[in-house]
């Protein structure tokens, strides 16, 4: 009899305050240019293996408010087959999905085979923003992290890959890309009331990611957090984790070519292949 897989959670605890800003950065745009479009390839490249070989990849955003994430999602996705993925952008639930438990709606949003699928927030809010704002109970926050590991165990062990990337910036960084919003038309819409809310519960929420990383970080679906004030150097940051994530144990040469394509091709096109 086939038993689940055991969870196994990291041995080194990842924490916002390993990281460090001041080396997380890249001086020069042409440097950034180049570099964006080589793993932008590459990545372009994965997709088009899980595709032939119906494998699936869920791609977990999660960080503060301005932290960026829309910026990496577009990077991500802007040289793929738009038909290989689907970007989730995930709010509040509705009145339909507040009856019932809070998983149900990621359930339905899970990617076919050989399609990716992003989540730009996630499941992980039951343990940060409803859990902060008092949306869950604490028993019910506190039991959360057990059942989003055994979900992501669940998903893992159906052959699922899990990529979960947290942008963490600065209190200082938060405040001045918030004055950009509010001081430019065109993003002004943005800027919520409950994001700066929010940033006044920043100790609050700090405490809340910790606890996150240190419980639902496994070996299997591991966090990886990344220091996100200079945009440019996390949204490589971005794009290189994902890729070198689900490169690993993956075929990545091109498929044999259908033996059936290459004799239609001669008797209909006249081509000598």
């Amino acid at each position: 009899m086939q038993h689940p897989s055991d969870i196994l959670f990291e041995k080194h605890m990842t924490t916002l305050s390993s990281l460090c800003f001041k080396q997380a950065r890249i001086a020069k745009q042409k440097i950034y240019q180049r570099k964006l479009k080589k793993w932008q390839r590459r990545l372009l490249n994965v997709q088009q293996a899980y595709y032939h070989q119906n494998r699936r990849a869920i791609i977990v955003f999660e960080g503060w408010d301005a932290s960026g994430k829309g910026g990496a999602i577009r990077r991500v996705t802007e040289r793929l087959d738009p038909r290989g993925f689907q970007v989730h952008p995930i709010g509040a639930p509705s009145q339909e999905e507040q009856g019932k438990h809070y998983l149900y709606r990621f359930q339905t949003r899970l990617p076919s085979p050989g399609k990716i699928a992003i989540f730009d927030r996630s499941w992980y809010g039951r343990v940060l923003v409803e859990r902060i704002e008092g949306f869950a109970s604490k028993p019910e926050w506190q039991r959360a992290y057990q059942e989003i590991n055994e979900y992501e165990r669940m998903l893992t062990d159906d052959n699922a890959r899990i990529i979960k990337i947290f942008l963490h910036i600065s209190p200082e960084e938060q405040l001045k890309r918030f004055s950009e919003r509010l001081g430019n038309p065109v993003k002004r819409w943005k800027l919520t009331e409950e994001d700066i809310r929010n940033r006044q519960r920043w100790p609050e929420y700090e405490q809340a990611i910790n606890q996150m990383f240190k419980y639902t970080s496994t070996q299997t679906s591991p966090w990886h957090p990344i220091a996100a004030d200079h945009k440019w150097y996390a949204r490589l940051e971005v794009l290189k984790h994902i890729v070198k994530t689900m490169e690993q144990g993956v075929d990545l040469s091109p498929p044999l070519v259908n033996q059936d394509v290459l004799i239609a091709a001669r008797q209909h096109l006249g081509l000598d292949v």
